[in-house]
């Protein structure tokens, strides 16, 4: 295939499935998928390989899409589906690691015979169970788990299950329209494929996907050569439930290859903080890619090279029943790991650690506004940790991707009223390249009954580290008006008129404090991202 040729097929697939993210986006019921923007897509061809993903989506997502595809054609071989069938499941062990996300995969037909897929994963807004927590003792209490099954057959719904998921969410709404606009999306990347392939005659797209994947496999592989062979450690520790959690993280590089090891990690706990081990995975090859080969395309060829030991029983590869509601206050930690790792051997291509893990909040009760109940979640995002030649990002969602929701579209969505919303000063580690800026908010619940609140936050005891002689960022708080102690990772009944406020945490710096250029001091100095104290604390400037 000439260079010519597959470029501009290249280019035809990525805009396909950019399509059908689209489609599902401006369809969604939901602002967890509309604004912020917690979904994936992406195409398969029929050995079930991803080919190529939408620009749009968060790496726990796509890739652990990407490995979910095999436990569907083991469950449902592609020459015994039909057109119009379509699939679903939202197991955390074959999937996205959470029962809030679920997966729908439809088979794309030509000429009577399957020839791609197409699959897209969303948060649910409501799953039932508990509610979104992290102080679940079982995955039982979390919710409804859907097995591999069909949710349409021939083109008709299979209506028993549309009535259970419907039955046992506590906003039916938002769920079952999220289901439709997956579903519309997957049949919109389908159409727009068909129309390729009809345009270029091609009667299925395995050679154009062999071509794709092994020149992505062949790119990853040389990059991967290009680094000193070795073993290169790195050990993390973040707040955990009861305790605190170790990663031990060992990146090994033999030729072409690399195995990240995680022996040593924490055990699994009690409580919804565990990882399965496709989630890891996800993130283990993200973190690889951040690091080494960030303009490879993200597919089943860069997988390849990369491989992944994570102990049967430690946190990050967790047996079934765990509670994993929770799981990326862990799992999102493990690209600052692997990027500590790293640091000796690409100490210009890393970064610092950073907050990391989404802070997650949740709130139910009733509406005021409607008499209904309502459950709401939105995310937000710290700093992220410096590199060298560049100061970590504030108030950006890194390794998630995910966007920061506008306080107006909150508001109307929920009964919740948010007093404050900025960057926090000082909170970004010092260092040669400082670290980004967490954001502080705070918001009271227009209720007149206690309401329902659940904060899924990390790093408030242990802040993000920096490199190469960097400082850490600020630790996160969690405070609650009239004096009262609320837990991280719980949820808590709160009473009418409570007052919540949240300090994000700050990402790591880079380098020796000392080295910082002073206009650049004077910049942050002048924008309020430090104050004089901390200038001459961390910097010896003399503001």
């Amino acid at each position: 295939m000439d260079a010519i040729t597959l470029d501009i097929m290249w280019n035809r697939l990525v805009a396909t499935v950019n399509e059908q993210a689209a489609a599902l986006i401006r369809s969604s019921f939901t602002s967890i998928v509309r604004e912020a923007g917690d979904l994936s897509a992406g195409v398969f061809d029929r050995r079930g390989r991803m080919v190529a993903q939408a620009v749009t989506g968060t790496p726990g997502h796509i890739n652990s899409m990407a490995t979910a595809m095999g436990h569907f054609l083991k469950r449902f071989p592609v020459d015994t589906l039909a057109p119009g069938d379509v699939l679903i499941t939202n197991d955390p062990w074959l999937v996205a690691g959470q029962l809030n996300d679920i997966t729908i995969v439809t088979p794309v037909f030509r000429q009577g015979r399957a020839v791609a897929f197409f699959a897209s994963c969303c948060h649910a807004l409501d799953i039932g169970g508990r509610g979104l927590s992290a102080d679940s003792r079982s995955v039982f209490e979390e919710g409804l788990l859907i097995p591999i099954m069909k949710l349409c057959e021939a083109g008709r719904p299979v209506q028993p299950i549309f009535d259970l998921i419907e039955a046992n969410v506590r906003t039916p709404l938002e769920v079952m329209g999220d289901l439709h606009s997956q579903i519309t999306g997957n049949e919109v990347g389908g159409r727009q494929l068909l129309s390729f392939m009809d345009e270029l005659g091609l009667d299925d797209i395995e050679e154009l996907a062999d071509e794709i994947i092994d020149r992505s496999e062949r790119a990853m592989r040389a990059r991967i050569e290009a680094l000193a062979d070795g073993d290169y450690p790195f050990g993390l520790v973040i707040d955990g439930f009861d305790e605190p959690i170790t990663i031990e993280t060992c990146v090994r590089i033999r030729g072409d290859r690399i195995l990240v090891d995680y022996a040593g990690t924490s055990k699994s706990v009690g409580h919804g903080i565990n990882v399965c081990a496709n989630y890891t995975l996800a993130y283990t090859n993200y973190g690889i890619k951040c690091a080494i080969s960030p303009d490879v395309p993200n597919n089943e060829g860069s997988f390849r090279p990369v491989s992944m030991n994570a102990p049967e029983g430690c946190i990050l590869n967790a047996e079934r029943p765990r509670p994993v509601g929770g799981r990326h206050l862990v799992g999102h930690f493990v690209p600052s790991a692997i990027m500590g790792a790293l640091a000796k051997a690409l100490p210009d291509k890393v970064m610092a650690p950073g907050f990391d893990a989404l802070w997650d909040t949740h709130l139910a009760g009733r509406d005021p506004r409607t008499g209904e109940q309502f459950s709401f979640t939105w995310f937000a995002a710290g700093g992220t940790g410096a590199l060298h030649g560049q100061d970590g990002l504030s108030a950006t969602a890194y390794p998630s991707g995910i966007a920061g929701v506008p306080v107006e579209v909150m508001e109307n969505l929920a009964p919740v009223i948010f007093s404050r919303r900025e960057l926090r000063p000082d909170s970004g580690g010092a260092g040669q390249w400082r670290g980004g800026l967490g954001q502080t908010f705070e918001f009271s619940v227009a209720m007149d009954e206690p309401f329902l609140f659940s904060g899924l936050y990390d790093r408030i005891d242990h802040p993000a580290p920096g490199l190469a002689g960097g400082s850490s960022g600020a630790g996160g708080i969690l405070h609650v008006s009239a004096d009262r102690t609320v837990r991280a990772k719980t949820s808590e009944m709160l009473a009418a008129g409570t007052v919540v406020r949240i300090d994000l945490p700050g990402g790591g710096g880079y380098g020796d404090p000392a080295k910082r250029d002073p206009q650049a001091i004077e910049a942050d100095l002048r924008d309020g991202y430090i104050s004089a104290k901390r200038a001459k604390c961390d910097y010896g400037h003399s503001a």
